[in-house]
């Protein structure tokens, strides 16, 4: 893996949620989806009842994360792309995903799992002044 590569897994590591995007009939979409990454593959559980895992299945998707809602004054953006298949996660992958939400949207949370094998990996940090971020505090 390239050094790029290596901080976008270490990155990705720091928060738990990111978005799937891909296309459904023609139209983009993105999704919510917890992640983990296992063996420098990212694994996705989601929401199977919106059927957006059958759009993503074997098509090349885009996954994003990022540290926007965090406190922190470098702010970074992740992205993977790679082909996404729907899996079957060991009980090791499991145990890395916690539990999952009881609702989605009112519905009870089915999930389904998929992996993407990243092709291309990008990052991408803002850095802010603080000067302006105390400005803005208060």
């Amino acid at each position: 893996m390239s050094p790029e590569e290596l901080h976008a897994i270490e990155l990705l590591r720091r928060v738990p949620y990111g978005r799937v995007a891909t296309s459904m009939r023609a139209l983009p979409f993105l999704a919510l989806a917890r992640h983990i990454v296992v063996e420098g593959k990212v694994v996705l559980r989601m929401h199977a009842g919106f059927g957006y895992h059958h759009a993503c299945n074997g098509s090349v998707v885009a996954y994003g994360a990022d540290n926007f809602n965090s406190r922190d004054a470098r702010l970074w953006s992740v992205q993977f792309t790679g082909t996404a298949q729907i899996v079957e996660p060991t009980t090791a992958e499991l145990e890395l995903f916690g539990p999952g939400p009881h609702f989605v949207d009112g519905a009870v949370f089915d999930p389904v799992y998929m992996r993407i094998e990243p092709q291309f990996v990008s990052v991408h940090s803002l850095a802010e002044n603080l000067d302006r971020a105390y400005q803005h505090a208060l």
